[in-house]
């Protein structure tokens, strides 16, 4: 036999056991990194109760309000409007006068009087300026109200709620009806005195200290805003300082980084669905320049020191910061205690999800709560009208998601892309260690990373689903649905999905 032919059939052999050894190599790393994280320790949910409206007859009501306002005519309901306007005013005035508890019966009247002018002005939107001037006015003398109130209350979270949300709800349902062009972006609430140094964003003049409470326009933002106890519109948080020559720096914790400082342009870059204003109010500081000194500390601790995102949310932990730790941090060392009125998740589906994420503190600080601490004045809020409804949707369909887990669902994965993603992971945790940024955030284990992605996915199919509905309802009604219709096209996409 040739010396090639002998040579060429013993390389053969060596060829395919190297071939098998390399196969039997990673079908074994592939099992072991197969090995699922052990489960999260079961949630311990917050000893509150959430808020739940439990009106689904009063909004339909509302609704049928709406049309029959459409039918009746403009010219016919102007009177009814000015009037309602008028009382808004009147019970507004009211708030001036002497303090009243949150359980006074003129609270109830002032949130029936909103309601109740909605579905007019709707049908109406020539009076929207007025609406959102009486509302605006309300919102600034309730929170005045408020500083005589205990934050720890039931009672008192769930007054601020129904008059502070829900006026911003029935103001936004009006709003929606109104063609885009036609809408403000800028609401002006209060123009709080301030010393610190300051700047213009988004046409408002931002002071050193300000803090900015945004939407973004992930799901997993939406989940951010709607899960709790008190489900709201706003999912972020950052910090504004302000140096003497008017640069404005904007601190922030980001999932993905960790703290970092970011300019307006990189901030405004990111997806911002509304932000809010929010400043300390001047008459309770014994330092104008406290929030300055506030902010500069935050900007001087993101400059000196890594701080990564902090999944667990605990805002005693100063090692890690999530978005609400910036601000808050940063006042605690100025000597004042923010949200007054701390968060609580209580409802055991909702914390469940949550720790399926990694956070294991469920009475927090929660962007959306901070809007109802009596420290803070809302100076402007700016939304896009643009892309104000897809607010709506992504909150109705996150609603009708955490209904589902309340009924005991879980958040699942595809359990076969966990070795893929542990590589990934391994190679984001190379580049945290050079300052860089990975694929997998930095404290956001593989099998997280894995829910959100199935998180996302699932939020998405029942978004396009919703969108569908929409546009079936706009044709068929000629006006655009309410956000409880919205909550019911999205579990129709859920039923239909489940099935």
């Amino acid at each position: 036999m040739p010396a090639a032919q002998i040579s060429a059939e013993n390389t053969l052999p060596r060829r395919l056991r190297r071939i098998t050894a390399f196969l039997t190599v990673t079908a074994a790393v592939y099992l072991v990194l197969l090995i699922p994280d052990p489960e999260p320790a079961p949630p311990k949910p917050a000893a509150r109760k959430a808020f739940a409206w439990n009106q689904d007859q009063y909004w339909s009501a509302l609704e049928s309000s709406y049309v029959a306002a459409r039918q009746f005519g403009c010219e016919n309901l102007d009177s009814l409007i000015q009037q309602g306007i008028g009382q808004s005013v009147s019970l507004t005035n009211a708030l001036h006068v002497a303090a009243y508890p949150a359980e006074d019966t003129l609270f109830d009247a002032i949130e029936r009087n909103i309601f109740t002018l909605a579905p007019m002005v709707a049908a109406c939107p020539q009076y929207l300026h007025d609406y959102a001037a009486a509302i605006t006015a309300m919102r600034t003398a309730v929170k005045e109200q408020s500083r005589n109130w205990d934050m720890q209350a039931q009672a008192v979270r769930d007054r601020l709620y129904r008059l502070l949300y829900g006026s911003r709800a029935a103001m936004e349902e009006v709003m929606l009806q109104a063609s885009p062009a036609s809408l403000p972006p800028i609401v002006v609430c209060y123009d709080e005195p301030s010393a610190t140094p300051s700047t213009e964003i988004l046409g408002v003049r931002v002071h050193s200290g300000d803090i900015l409470v945004s939407r973004g326009g992930a799901a997993t933002s939406a989940f951010i805003a709607r899960g709790n106890d008190y489900p709201g519109n706003f999912s972020h948080v950052a910090l504004v300082h302000v140096d003497s020559s008017g640069h404005a720096s904007i601190i922030e914790a980001h999932i993905e980084k960790g703290v970092a400082v970011a300019s307006i342009e990189e901030y405004l870059r990111d997806t911002k669905l509304r932000v809010m204003v929010l400043r300390f109010r001047a008459d309770l500081l014994a330092d104008s320049m406290l929030p300055h000194k506030a902010a500069a500390f935050a900007l001087r601790d993101a400059g000196t020191r890594r701080i990564p995102y902090d999944f667990k949310m605990n805002f005693h932990d100063s090692t890690e910061f999530f978005c609400s730790e910036v601000a808050s941090s940063a006042y605690r060392h100025a000597g004042i205690t923010l949200w007054m009125g701390l968060s609580s998740i209580s409802t055991v589906g909702v914390s469940s999800w949550l720790a399926a994420f990694g956070v294991e503190h469920f009475e927090t600080q929660e962007p959306a709560d901070l809007e109802y601490d009596p420290q803070l004045r809302v100076v402007a809020e700016w939304r896009d009208p643009d892309v104000l409804f897809k607010d709506h949707i992504d909150n109705a369909v996150i609603d009708v998601m955490l209904e589902g887990a309340e009924k005991g669902e879980r958040l699942d994965y595809d359990w076969y892309m966990l070795p893929v993603v542990r590589v990934v992971k391994a190679y984001s945790a190379i580049l945290n260690g050079f300052g860089g940024v990975g694929p997998v955030p930095e404290g956001m284990s593989s099998t997280a990373a894995l829910r959100n992605k199935r998180f996302t996915e699932r939020h998405a199919r029942m978004t396009a689903f919703v969108l569908e509905r929409v546009q079936q309802f706009e044709k068929e009604l000629g006006y655009v649905p309410p956000y409880w219709e919205l909550v019911r096209f999205a579990r129709e996409a859920k039923s239909k999905a489940d099935s």
